[in-house]
């Protein structure tokens, strides 16, 4: 699987030239002109650099599909030059406020209404304009462009990133009319070479106005806003207009719409039934466009389990419609779901390799089965993981006192049960096993495990993340002796056992690597031929005993960060292990939530010894993600498998890796021509970071040793509370952590 390594950068330097590549054929798009849905830009890559610089704008045609559609809201200057910006009040997108110069200029204007107090574009001069820096505006993203680019005229982002198409939109007509200022006259004044093609407003009275002015090519589009505003030349409400598509339809070729008004979302959190408005639209000859969507997006539905890819292709591929065209801050990921993802849900999995084939795809294997949709180790969860398309499930095995063996994700039953509601009595340390005190499994028999109930705590809850909240107590507990039979039963190419704590549990009397034998012996493991079973542990002991085992795959387990491994040290694991599985900061090197480096010689030493390397744990949640990976984590995806390169994916999400090895983009050696979903370009954001922004390196992580084989330290408590989702230690007072979950 090495192989995939040396081709990555010739594929991505033929990749960043595709831009004039021909239009791939279309499918079966349901869109009104039956081709595929555009991809609209907002203020260029908002969702990475500050909304609307040159960074933005230029970087989305970089990294999304050839015709890319580029979006300025448009406002004016005093002296009525047209500036790219996204939010009406400048100081809640630039610098202003904090500007000697401008800091006292602030004003209170009247819009739709309401009094809004800021600072605004009206109130200078376009040489004044030019000078303001522009900031990230949503406190989860990358401050470390904030200042860099500057305001720009819509007449430089032209001549500047000379892109393909835009899309003017003026959000506030009224509000510049007032102050003598014409949105028509400046649009209709537009020099010829200015490629923009689509015009929207949620002002009526604008549209009608152009109606008829514009170049034959130039599109007319009515934006919704919510539906309880009213519009200004009316005077009803976007609700009630939202009833009378035939009256847009005389002065209008498409609709803008919240994404809501397509599939609404309960109070919950979860979707409701689809609306008719694009069938409907569609029906009159209008196009319609989706607006709103944002991989960082918080209150993203949990129908789509954190993966904004889910989310676009429920709105171009759900076999009923498809809209037009997409308003999003992360072009590159609505370019994927579009040209790499869409219609490939029948498709098989690409095929796994084997000893003698090259180039083959990784490994998906679960972390406690789909754990991000169900309370991990249920029968739901491995249900949801088989039916998602999961190559290995897996089993981490614990034992309750009376010596019953079964699965869950850790000893302390209080990290993923209801065990505190019942049996606090019987919370205590167990400084073995971690550093906090819990409930643990040895300590309760298995009638008294058996009445609790799951517990799905997402590893960001504390943000009001919360993973399937409906689901938040389904499920029930598995035996090991069921979860074998359940496997034996189910298409998948095999099982990972994972054993902890083995010689504590001796202490107590307890024998699982005995009870994990016998088991396995039981259920014919040993002898089967169709399906792999892999014993995970960081115990060179458990791996040693089950040497007697020759069918069965050893996995090594480094729960610590490296950077790389001693010959020595590899000499040591090839003969415990077939396979090592690494934290993700160990696979790819982050310094805060920035990419650094890969550890290729890490990884090249083991595969020349024949050791595979499996990387997670993989979560879909942007707070999980390097900004690297530009909240998306199919990004990750494709980097752990083509630029790592590993043999294995962990993940508690197994549907969005197999949607990622389901499209045709996934093999990049044949999908060169026209779009793929790259890897990440590691350590470019961080080069392109103004000195001193980010905050001084932490030390490198060591080199394994073959001390560290035998006796591996427990891994560094991050401080922040939230990314503690794996054993680890407390610090000594005043030593650095690195706030990553592995």
């Amino acid at each position: 699987m090495g192989a995939r390594y040396p081709l990555v950068f010739l594929i991505l330097l033929l990749l960043h030239g595709a831009n004039a590549a021909s239009d791939p054929p279309a499918g079966e798009w349901l869109t009104l002109n039956g081709r595929r849905p555009r991809v609209i830009a907002r203020g260029g890559f908002s969702g990475l650099f500050p909304d609307s610089s040159a960074i933005a704008y230029s970087s989305a045609v970089t990294y999304s599909v050839p015709d890319v559609v580029l979006f300025c809201d448009l406002q004016f200057s005093s002296d009525g030059v047209g500036f790219c910006i996204s939010n009406l009040r400048l100081d809640n997108s630039t610098e202003i406020a904090w500007m000697e110069d401008f800091a006292s200029r602030g004003s209170t204007y009247q819009v739709n209404g309401q009094d809004v107090q800021g600072w605004f574009s009206l109130d200078f001069k376009s040489e004044e304009l030019h000078q303001i820096g522009l900031i990230q505006n949503t406190p989860s993203r990358s401050p470390i462009f904030d200042g860099r680019p500057y305001l720009m005229s819509l007449d430089n982002v032209v001549r500047t990133v000379q892109p393909h198409e835009i899309w003017v939109n003026v959000e506030y007509d009224s509000l510049f009319r007032e102050h003598g200022l014409s949105s028509e006259d400046y649009i209709i004044g537009m020099p010829k070479e200015f490629p923009v093609t689509w015009v929207s407003s949620p002002e009526v009275a604008l549209l009608k106005s152009l109606a008829g002015k514009l170049r034959n090519n130039t599109k007319i589009i009515f934006r919704f806003l919510t539906e309880d505003l009213v519009e200004p030349t009316t005077k009803i409400t976007y609700g009630e207009l939202l009833k009378d598509l035939q009256s847009i339809k005389a002065f209008a070729s498409g609709i803008l719409v919240p994404k809501q008004y397509i599939w609404p979302m309960n109070k919950n959190g979860y979707l409701e039934p689809s609306t008719s408005l694009v069938k409907d639209a569609h029906a009159l000859g209008l196009e319609v466009y989706a607006s709103g969507f944002a991989n960082d997006d918080p209150c993203m539905s949990h129908n789509y389990s954190y993966d904004p890819n889910a989310e676009y292709l429920n709105f171009i591929d759900n076999s009923d419609f498809s809209v037009d065209g997409v308003l999003t801050d992360y072009p590159p990921t609505a370019s994927g779901a579009i040209a790499c993802l869409a219609h490939t849900k029948g498709n098989a999995l690409a095929s796994l390799g084997n000893e003698t084939t090259d180039g083959s795809r990784p490994l998906i294997i679960t972390h406690d089965g789909a754990s991000g949709v169900f309370p991990g180790s249920t029968d739901l969860a491995y249900q949801q993981a088989v039916k998602d398309g999961a190559d290995i499930i897996d089993c981490w095995v614990r034992m309750s006192k009376d010596g019953v063996t079964f699965c869950l994700g850790s000893s302390d039953l209080n990290s993923s049960t209801t065990a505190a509601t019942t049996f606090l009595g019987k919370m205590t340390n167990v400084d073995e096993i971690q550093n906090k005190s819990g409930i643990f499994s040895f300590d309760l028999s298995w009638n008294e495990i058996q009445t609790l109930k799951p517990n799905l705590i997402g590893p960001f809850s504390e943000s009001a993340m919360d993973r399937n909240p409906a689901a938040k107590n389904a499920g029930k507990f598995m035996t090991l002796a069921t979860f074998l039979d359940y496997a034996k039963a189910s298409n998948i190419s095999g099982i990972l056992i994972g054993i902890e704590d083995a010689a504590y549990l001796a202490t107590r009397g307890l024998d699982v690597v005995g009870a994990v034998s016998n088991a396995l012996t039981k259920f014919g493991y040993d002898k089967e031929t169709k399906q792999v079973v892999l014993i995970q542990s960081e115990d060179p002991q458990v791996l040693s005993a089950f040497k007697k085992f020759p069918k069965f795959k050893r996995v090594y387990e480094i729960e610590f960060d490296i950077t790389d491994i001693s010959k020595p040290s590899v000499v040591e694991i090839s003969e415990l292990a077939n396979a090592v599985k690494l934290r993700r900061s160990s696979a790819v090197q982050v310094d805060g939530f920035y990419l650094t480096g890969f550890t290729h010689a890490l990884v090249e030493r083991l595969h020349a010894a024949k050791i595979e390397v499996y990387v997670g744990v993989l979560k879909n949640e942007f707070m999980s993600l390097a900004f690297d990976y530009w909240a998306d984590p199919m990004k990750e995806i494709a980097t752990d498998t083509w630029a790592v390169p590993a043999d294995g994916l962990i993940t508690d999400f197994p549907a969005t890796a197999a949607a990622y090895f389901r499209s045709p983009c996934s093999d990049m050696e044949q999908n060169m021509s026209y779009y793929t979903i790259s890897p990440a370009e590691v350590g470019t954001l961080v080069r392109m970071a103004s000195y001193g922004v980010l905050p001084p390196a932490p030390p490198p992580a060591p080199m394994l040793e073959p001390a560290d084989v035998h006796h591996q330290p427990l891994p560094l408590c991050p401080s922040e509370p939230m990314f503690r989702t794996f054993r680890c230690r407390m610090p000594p007072k005043g030593e650095y952590t690195m706030p990553t979950d592995g």
